[in-house]
């Protein structure tokens, strides 16, 4: 086969963002993360401490959101909100850009926006995935935001927060691709439901696929290497 089970499995930051979501089910889902060994646990900011001390020592890292899900806080509030995260134990944070801003063309904004919580998060050692909300823009847009990502050194752009109208698609993903630099790495979210999908993405060069679909999803790799198909 073409990749390992730790290959996908290191693909997969879990994702535990909606709003229904009990604390039972962070727990679960927390174990699930350990058990299957996936790259992160994306999980909404107010479980996010309870989340990094039990993946402590693991080889999972607690990640979570800033701005989420809509990009309309204050660049001022993101900030307050990333060093919150990374005082909570994040060693990754997933941003929504301003779509306001996006939209509107106001594209100084978008970039301080993104600077200012970019630099708080790289000044503590930790990573910064830019998501972009594709449902909602044009394919100018998207390249513009990529090419402010690349000159700011975010570490991540990434399609979608779930939330929107769609999600992750295989030609976003290829346009997103082609304007990044190697440097920056892509993440699909939003509607990642099945190994076909994540194995396609891994074509195009996704390193990173948010997921809250991540137990099916494993089980048929795993499935799929032990019968070599």
């Amino acid at each position: 086969m073409p990749y390992t089970y730790r290959d996908i499995a290191k693909m997969i930051d879990h994702s535990m963002l909606a709003p229904t979501t009990v604390i039972a089910d962070f727990e679960a889902g927390i174990q699930l993360a350990l058990d299957y060994d996936v790259a992160s646990v994306c999980i909404v900011p107010s479980y996010l401490r309870r989340c990094a001390e039990r993946l402590a020592g693991s080889d999972v890292k607690a990640s979570t959101t800033i701005g989420f899900p809509h990009g309309g806080h204050a660049t001022k509030a993101k900030v307050a909100e990333a060093r919150i995260a990374l005082d909570d134990g994040a060693v990754e944070l997933d941003m929504v850009v301003n779509l306001h801003h996006t939209l509107s063309g106001s594209w100084d904004y978008v970039q301080s926006d993104i600077r200012a919580v970019c630099d708080e998060t790289h000044a503590r050692g930790a990573k910064l995935k830019v998501i972009f909300e594709n449902c909602f823009l044009n394919d100018s847009q998207k390249i513009r935001l990529c090419e402010i990502c690349a000159e700011l050194g975010a570490d991540w752009v990434k399609t979608s927060t779930g939330f929107g109208s769609s999600g992750a698609t295989l030609e976003d993903l290829r346009l997103m691709k082609q304007h990044s630099p190697p440097s920056v790495q892509l993440k699909a979210s939003g509607g990642v439901k099945d190994l076909d999908f994540v194995l396609a993405a891994r074509e195009i060069g996704v390193t990173r696929c948010g997921s809250s679909r991540t137990r099916a999803l494993l089980d048929e790799c795993k499935r799929r290497l032990e019968n070599g198909s």
